[in-house]
């Protein structure tokens, strides 16, 4: 009996492991999609999805089109969600361009890291250097 419960137990680990948490929005249909701090009511399971655990990454989407189409105006717009990449693309971005329109599409790896981009302790740091170096050509 104790085996079974060590089974299941493993099985669980095993599903837990293999499911990503990504952002999914659209900001042409929500305008939440382009906020600093994302709410909690963009996140989703990415194993909900169809094709279930071949989710393996977060994707984030900024599309620019230069030129009106269809009667609609030049627009710039950012799409999060779930995806997957097997190309050497995996993990990293890429820029894409062509008649009246461009896109930088970048895929990470870690849950909720398509969000917006939040201040790292490297940037902090470059920063407050900068800001000390002013400051002391400033007061000289």
């Amino acid at each position: 009996m104790e085996s079974l419960y060590v089974s299941l137990l493993l099985l669980g680990l095993v599903q837990y492991g293999s499911t990503i948490m990504c952002y999914e929005c659209n900001s042409a249909t929500n305008s939440l999609c382009l906020e600093a701090k994302l709410p909690d009511s963009l996140k989703r399971n990415c194993s909900e999805h169809d094709r279930g655990v071949t989710h393996t990454l977060c994707r984030k989407i900024v599309q620019h089109v230069d030129y009106g189409v269809n009667g609609r105006l030049p627009e710039s717009r950012v799409i999060r969600g779930c995806g997957w990449d097997e190309t050497k693309f995996k993990g990293q971005c890429y820029h894409r361009a062509g008649y009246g329109g461009r896109q930088e599409v970048c895929s990470c790896l870690k849950d909720f890291c398509n969000g917006a981009p939040e201040t790292t302790a490297k940037t902090a740091l470059l920063a407050t250097t900068l800001i000390l170096f002013l400051a002391k050509l400033i007061c000289q």
